[in-house]
């Protein structure tokens, strides 16, 4: 009888050491609103893009919010001339297919709005000419803001 437990405690912690955690994909909305005039800004959007990318790389629902002075880094990289240091970061979010979502009226207030609608990227104004927040956060989204 005790080696029939002792088998079934070994069959028990060897499933337990084997098998890797698995969690429920969650989703999140990444918000940017740093802008490119300080250092700091730069690493908020490396940043932006770097969890983007590890959370869609590991199967969560992800958009990628430009707003407020993150506008300014949405026109810059999204132009092809741009040799911007991150933008192999926001390239890499791209080829991802994760959704990316521009204020409309940041990008008038920033003096991007025009290149932009040249480009034909996604503008929003939900809410008072902002994408609505609270869409995503009843949707279930968790909100990072950089």
């Amino acid at each position: 009888m005790l080696k029939i437990i002792f088998g079934v405690l070994l069959c028990i912690m060897a499933l337990v050491i084997v098998t890797p955690p698995t969690y429920a994909a969650g989703k999140y909305a990444v918000i940017l609103q740093a802008g490119k005039e300080s250092h700091e800004g730069t690493a908020r959007a490396v940043h932006a893009f770097l969890y983007a990318r590890e959370l869609k790389e590991h199967g969560h629902e992800v958009v990628l919010i430009f707003d407020g002075a993150g506008t300014e880094w949405i026109e810059e990289l999204s132009n092809p001339e741009s040799s911007s240091g991150i933008k192999p970061a926001y390239e890499a979010v791209r080829k991802l297919g994760i959704t990316e979502i521009i204020c409309d009226f940041c990008s008038v207030a920033f003096g991007v709005k025009d290149r932009l609608s040249e480009r034909k990227l996604p503008l929003v104004a939900e809410f008072e000419g902002h994408p609505s927040i609270a869409k995503w956060a009843d949707a279930g989204y968790q909100l990072i803001v950089l």
